[in-house]
């Protein structure tokens, strides 16, 4: 009941921009956007991130560690070995969204706006969203 009677969180007054903040600031490391965009798909263990993102086990499992307080992955464990997934679909949105900012950046026609790669995209939204 207390949901209905809250501010919504997208108002300049909002109690959720310092959170806000805070995520940023979390993703403010190439390391870690790196390692969200290798979950967008499914679940992977650490040694499997490592490999994709360059870099060592010990390295990813410090990022990996920072990203899963702030609850943006979560884990499953099966047996000895530690599988990491994304907590929500959130997190791989706003990356996807910095980085189509930052080709805007680069340019008056950004590759997310060519036709071919926007269907891709809708294509792969509509289906992380059935998941």
């Amino acid at each position: 009941m207390d949901a209905d009677t809250r501010a919504c969180g997208r108002e300049t007054d909002s109690e959720y921009v310092e959170l806000a903040v805070e995520i940023f600031a979390m993703l403010a490391d190439a390391t870690r956007v790196r390692l969200i965009l290798a979950l967008r798909d499914g679940e992977l263990s650490v040694n499997s991130l490592a490999e994709i993102v360059d870099k060592s086990p010990a390295a990813v499992s410090q990022h990996l560690a920072k990203l899963r307080l702030a609850r943006i992955v979560s884990t499953r464990h099966h047996g000895q070995r530690v599988f990491y997934r994304l907590e929500n679909e959130h997190a791989s949105k706003l990356v996807t969204d910095a980085i189509f900012q930052a080709e805007h950046s680069l340019g008056d026609n950004p590759r997310h706006h060519h036709p071919q790669h926007q269907q891709a995209h809708e294509q792969t939204t509509t289906a992380g969203a059935q998941q």
